[in-house]
């Protein structure tokens, strides 16, 4: 180290504290990184790879970006599984003599990014950290971001799969980019495997010593305020303390500054929320599509109305986490229900709410101290609604909307001190000046007074020296390297001064100075300087302000959210026609034409045909489905599912009518595909799924099976289907409301075998070799599965259909012509009827022909069909 220069040692010194990132070192307007470093960040940003003298007679590999221009870079980088350590100048250099002091002054990490640009504003951006004890396992997650903060505890489960299981059905939930583990989490391989394979998170895992309890109960406590465990509702859960106080930690050490904005728990209870495992939010593409991984298409694409970016988080959250509660349900709908038949009010609170900007993360980086002058502006566009969003809350009567402008605060003090303290068009950086309005501070006008006068000589200088020394095109410039100078064209050079002191030659001029000149010069950049400093102190004054206002602005946040989300729930229901549902503890699920939301969405010109369900938990527990592929029996399922889960998010519903009884969980089985790398069949996986939702399942959950036991041969798969079935409908195995889906017709007897089973099928119009799928759900088992005519219409070649029938009849034939009279009563009942067509009816098919429906009233409709009925009764 001796050899090296001293901006070397400081380089070294940073790079010693946090080995495993990649360090930005300041040096003036870049960002630089040496050594491995620099060959890194070359390769993986394609940058150019140059060199610096580093003191020992040697070129050390160099590679920079500039400094304000740093976040698309740490993005790409963060992308890539890489951290970056922030080593910035903490001293002006201007200032000093020597050497610019540099400390790190933030560790960058997936899970701790605070800058809007490098973040979706629609969705959190959580770190984890989990913990493993012989009294469970301890979760926490954090998105520093916006100042979210959950703590929960699973408890010890002695079966490492169901633990692992439920691990990832919690974890999943929050999605985050980040995990902190220790190694008896890790020894749960199939759970690190979901880290890295399914989530694409960053894992580190931490020492053991990170998740001692007195170290975390200190570190807790001393992060709220000295708050005891049992007044943060912790006594009882010392694993969730140590995943906590490890957070706590790590953050501590990354973010060097702004912890201070975490500042309230929330804690974690199964109880609360619905269960949504991780199948049942992948197969009922809540979030995104199962096959592109896309947001059109899912839930939350037709839900998703709102206006900010807290409301869209929150929407994502809410339909996360359907609630649990009859009481806080009826809340929610009783806003939408305001909200819906107040469509004056709704457009009110639109506009009110249009253009608020992310007062959640714009906070944070105020707190962080990292926030410019754009982004205290943005928080003062946004708080400046907030008094008009409170004016129309104010004749609101619903209690949840009462509550949340009770919640509000208008903020007028911090809207009007940043409206008269900063520019309405403020520069990117403080250093470029005129960040602080005229008129804020009288001493730094009268500082920018010598500045602008001390432009005002510099032009009457240049307007003197013209008419002294007769040259019409000088002029006067400035320039880093020189200062202020006096440019003369060579064609001039005979008529410059002898006070003039040349500076530097030009290929077609001359440039020089003069005292006078460098007397202004010190002048006028002396003012500058001092402008700049003013300002920078007057802007962190400000920024501490508004710091300080922190639990207020959060407050309001949280309440804008709310009702961002209420009302995108108001508008997506008066648009789509959807109902407010009843929502009770009856254990009844009845619906009466129902729709699914998403596949409606996406018809243009095509109704969708609606459907009715009617269970309860005694008469209609379990509803098996029968009918061919293609003919709706998975959409009819999903949209049960989703309606359920949209009711208890507080929503209204794509039905006529809706009473749900609480639904405690909701687990499907639905489809599959193989999983090589696993070394899983799709027989496999959806047995595994299997037994996860008959081990989980309660009375109070609704089931979705799909098919199951078709992986495997006939005789076992439809051994597997009816024992599933006798399993979920006995009360003291299961007994929990189920909709099954099979193609093994066989199992339609369980209808008269077991109480409280009903068969339903999917009603299909068939003429000769066509068939026409109408949509329906009827009473009654489908006789057939129609797997030819199905595969007709998918466009399987001719001859292969012809061969496929040829096949059938063998088979048919063999089975001593069972299965050939079911399929010939069949098509003799759904053969059409020719009927003897008379006259009167002619006349009736004319006038119906000759009908221009679309220009017809209602009333118009309701007389001519009355007159047809009455033409061909008489």
């Amino acid at each position: 180290m001796a050899d090296f220069s001293p901006m070397m040692k400081q380089y070294f010194e940073a790079k010693k504290e946090n080995p495993d990132s990649i360090l930005f070192f300041r040096l003036g307007d870049f960002y630089e990184m040496f050594f491995n470093d620099a060959k890194t960040v070359s390769q993986e940003l394609d940058l150019t790879l140059t060199g610096r003298d580093c003191g020992q007679g040697e070129r050390a590999p160099m590679c920079g970006i500039p400094f304000h221009s740093a976040e698309g870079y740490i993005t790409k980088l963060l992308a890539k599984g890489y951290r970056v350590t922030i080593c910035d100048q903490v001293e002006d250099p201007k200032a000093v003599k020597s050497l610019v002091k540099r400390e790190v002054v933030r560790v960058i990490t997936p899970g701790t990014v605070l800058e809007g640009s490098m973040l979706d504003e629609s969705r959190n951006n959580y770190i984890c950290s989990v913990c493993r004890s012989e009294d469970g396992v301890g979760l926490c997650f954090a998105d520093v971001s916006t100042g979210e903060l959950h703590v929960g505890q699973v408890e010890s489960i002695g079966d490492t799969r169901e633990l692992t299981r439920e691990l990832v059905n919690r974890i999943s939930r929050f999605s985050p980019r980040e995990i902190l583990a220790d190694s008896r989490v890790m020894e749960l391989t199939e759970l690190a495997d979901f880290f890295r394979d399914k989530l694409q998170a960053s894992v580190q895992c931490l020492g053991d010593g990170t998740y001692l309890l007195p170290r975390a109960e200190e570190t807790v406590s001393k992060q709220f305020g000295g708050k005891s465990l049992d007044e943060l509702g912790l006594a009882n859960s010392h694993v969730a303390v140590m995943s906590l106080g490890a957070l706590l930690d790590y953050l501590g050490r990354t973010q060097i500054t702004g912890m201070e904005r975490l500042t309230e728990i929330e804690l974690e209870s199964n109880s609360a929320y619905m269960t949504l495992d991780l199948n049942t939010v992948r197969n009922l593409e809540l979030i995104e599509t199962m096959r592109n991984k896309e947001r059109k298409g899912s839930l939350l694409w037709v839900l998703d109305r709102t206006k900010t970016p807290m409301g869209k988080r929150l929407i994502r959250a809410w339909l996360e986490r359907p609630l649990m509660s009859p009481a806080k349900i009826t809340l929610r709908l009783n806003a939408v229900e305001e909200l819906v038949n107040d469509r004056q009010l709704l457009d009110e609170l639109i506009e009110q709410l249009t253009g608020i900007h992310d007062l959640e993360r714009i906070m944070t980086r105020i707190v962080y101290g990292s926030a410019n002058g754009r982004e205290l502006r943005a928080l003062c566009a946004a708080l400046q609604k907030l008094p008009g969003l409170k004016y129309v809350l104010d004749r609101c009567e619903a209690t949840m909307l009462c509550g949340l402008n009770g919640q509000i605060d208008s903020l007028e003090d911090v809207s009007g001190l940043i409206d008269k303290a900063i520019d309405e068009n403020p520069p990117f950086t403080i250093r470029e000046g005129g960040i602080i309005k005229k008129g804020f501070n009288s001493q730094l006008d009268e500082i920018r007074s010598d500045m602008s006068g001390g432009k005002s000589l510099i032009a009457s200088v240049e307007a003197r020296e013209r008419e002294r020394t007769g040259i019409p095109k000088l002029k006067v410039g400035y320039n880093k390297v020189f200062g202020y100078y006096i440019e003369i064209t060579n064609s001039y050079k005979n008529q410059v001064p002898e006070d003039y002191i040349r500076k530097q030659t030009l290929t077609g001029s001359e440039r020089y100075i003069t005292p006078e000149l460098k007397e202004l010069e010190n002048r006028i950049l002396g003012a500058h300087d001092r402008s700049i400093e003013m300002e920078s102190k007057i802007f962190e004054d400000i920024r501490h302000r508004v710091a300080a206002e922190l639990n207020r602005i959060q407050q309001s946040a949280k309440a804008v959210a709310a009702l961002d989300v209420l009302a995108s729930f108001a508008i997506v229901s008066v648009k789509n026609d959807y109902t407010r549902p009843t929502v009770n503890v009856s254990g009844k699920l009845y619906l009466k034409d129902c729709r699914h939301p998403v596949v409606e969405a996406l018809l243009h010109d095509t109704p969708f045909v609606p459907n009715d369900v009617d269970m309860d938990m005694n008469d209609t527990r379990v509803a098996v489905i029968t009918g061919p592929n293609m003919a709706g029996k998975s959409t009819f399922m999903r949209q049960t599912a989703i309606i359920t889960i949209m009711a208890q998010i507080g929503c209204f519903v794509p039905a006529a009518v809706a009473e749900l009884g609480i639904v405690d969980g909701i687990y499907t089985r639905v489809g599959a595909s193989d999983d090589l790398s696993a070394g899983q069949s799709t027989f496999m996986i959806e047995m595994s799924e299997v037994a996860d939702i008959l081990r989980n399942a309660t009375p109070g959950s609704l089931i979705i099976f799909d098919e199951i036991g078709r992986g495997t041969s006939t005789f076992d798969g439809m051994s597997i289907a009816r024992a599933v079935l006798e399993f979920v409908h006995d009360p003291k195995l299961v007994g929990a409301k189920t909709l099954f889906a099979t193609h093994y017709h066989e199992l339609t007897e369980m209808e008269s075998l077991l109480p409280g089973v009903k068969n339903f099928n999917i009603a299909v119009k068939k003429r000769g070799d066509d068939i026409t799928f109408l949509r329906r759900i009827v009473r009654g088992g489908a006789d057939d599965s129609f797997g030819i005519e199905v595969a007709k219409l998918a466009g399987v070649p001719d001859k292969v259909i012809k061969r496929a029938k040829q096949v059938l009849n063998d088979l048919e034939s063999s089975s001593g012509g069972e299965v050939t009279a079911r399929r010939s009563a069949i098509r003799r009942r759904e053969e059409p009827v020719q009927l003897t067509i008379d006259s009167t009816d002619g006349q009736v098919l004319q006038k119906l022909r000759d009908m221009d429906v679309n220009a017809m009233t209602p009333m118009q409709c309701m007389n001519t069909l009355f007159e047809l009925n009455s033409m061909l009764k008489n």
